[in-house]
């Protein structure tokens, strides 16, 4: 019978194709994240915490639904739609331990019954999980970087506007990570006429009482969209150290017009040499309620003869140039964005409701916490500092045969992975 199924090429008759090879998938090293999600509690938290407020009767459970998702969204399978065509994989149905996936109308009506109570359980799930993984390698202190960015509509879509910094529609959430494992701690999902710094001081409130409760010292990080003297005041009730950039304004400018005639003399002979020099002053904005230390940095780029100024506000006691280096690193935050919308498509608001968009950002939030602390727990120190989409293509995309025996499912992976050992170890 196979003979006859065959197909054969004709540019080589000697190579013949049929599709009897059995329950194969591509997907093998979900294996990886399913043991990992396990072993640390993802899985039973989902299950105790995760409810809709849709009392009717489903074959298909609310958890159950939201860890296919996090499964999908892990393995790139990010659209709804996606789950009609894994329906018979043999691995999706080994890690969630089903007969048959949710299709693509069932997700879609899980994704619409869920409202702000679902919100509130997503932020829970993500605090007792971050208990569990700081129960395990705790940090010192912790790095609070705090952005926004826009997330692109299409159509008239609840809250969405026109961004004037972006130049473009969509919605304005804001996002704060850890800086040292690029964990996202917060996300929320706001209309997209607002400004950066718009209410930017409640959002953070939960964080900083939480690492409060934590004994854990914090250091927020924010350019100069979230100059607010509200989220100043923010910090400093709440123990928290900041370095937040300035705009640039003829006032600090003139503060700073020393050490800016100090600079122009000391290059006066070479004007081709890259220069800098460091200051501060205490400097009081008409919207403050008391004077902040501003420290500066006045720099002359190589091969021009203008002078750059960089501001920031703070209220920590180190050296000038060492509060400027602290804030030149949060450039790093800008890839921690870029890997969630290309990595794990954050920015897919496909629902005409905001609610069922804030509640799609935190379930695409929640797989990129899973999995970003599965590459920072377990995976070899070769592959932690790799991107998404190359960890996948060497642990993940990798082919397995299904075999069932009476007691045991056997999954036989690929006998060419070049990532044997680099499978074995993360096991």
């Amino acid at each position: 019978m196979d003979i006859l199924n065959s197909l054969t090429l004709k540019s080589n008759r000697q190579i013949k194709i049929n599709f009897d090879g059995g329950d194969l998938s591509s997907d093998a090293g979900l294996l990886l994240i399913k043991d990992f999600a396990a072993k640390n509690g993802f899985s039973k938290l989902v299950k105790k915490k995760f409810k809709t407020n849709d009392t009717s009767v489903c074959f298909h459970k609310d958890d159950e639904n939201l860890m296919q998702m996090i499964y999908q969204i892990i393995s790139a399978y990010f659209a709804d739609d996606c789950a009609d065509e894994l329906t018979l994989d043999p691995v999706f149905h080994a890690i969630l331990e089903k007969d048959g996936l949710a299709s693509q109308p069932t997700l879609s009506r899980f994704f619409n019954r869920m409202d702000g109570d679902t919100l509130i359980q997503f932020d829970d799930i993500d605090k007792c999980l971050r208990d569990i993984i700081y129960s395990i390698k705790r940090p010192e202190h912790m790095l609070l970087d705090l952005d926004s960015t826009l997330f692109g509509t299409y159509g008239n879509q609840e809250g969405e506007g026109f961004n004037f910094h972006y130049q473009a529609h969509g919605y304005h959430p804001l996002l704060c990570y850890d800086g040292l494992t690029g964990d996202l701690l917060k996300a929320d999902l706001r209309d997209g006429t607002l400004h950066c710094s718009n209410d930017a001081d409640k959002f953070m409130e939960s964080l900083f009482q939480e690492y409060m409760e934590r004994g854990m010292k914090t250091y927020l990080r924010g350019d100069s969209g979230f100059s607010s003297p509200k989220l100043y005041k923010a910090c400093e009730v709440n123990g928290c150290s900041y370095a937040i950039r300035l705009k640039q304004n003829f006032s600090l400018i003139a503060l700073a017009s020393d050490k800016d005639e100090d600079l122009y003399k000391a290059s006066k002979e070479d004007q081709i040499s890259y220069a800098v020099t460091y200051g501060e002053f205490m400097y009081q904005a008409g919207s403050w309620e008391y004077p902040r230390r501003v420290v500066f940095k006045i720099e002359k780029p190589y091969g021009q003869l203008t002078h750059m100024h960089t501001f920031i506000v703070t209220n920590m006691d180190m050296e000038s140039y060492q509060i400027i280096k602290f804030y030149r690193n949060r450039g790093r935050m800008e890839n921690f964005i870029k890997e969630g919308k290309t990595g794990f498509d954050f920015a897919a608001m496909i629902s005409h409701s905001k609610i069922v968009n804030a509640n799609r950002m935190w379930i695409h939030m929640l797989a990129y916490n899973l999995f970003n602390w599965f590459r920072r727990l377990v995976l070899p120190e070769n592959m932690r500092k790799q991107q998404v989409d190359t960890i996948r293509l060497k642990l993940i995309n990798i082919a397995a045969r299904a075999v069932r025996s009476a007691r045991y499912i056997t999954f036989k992976l690929c006998s060419s992975c070049p990532y044997k050992k680099e499978f074995h170890m993360t096991l």
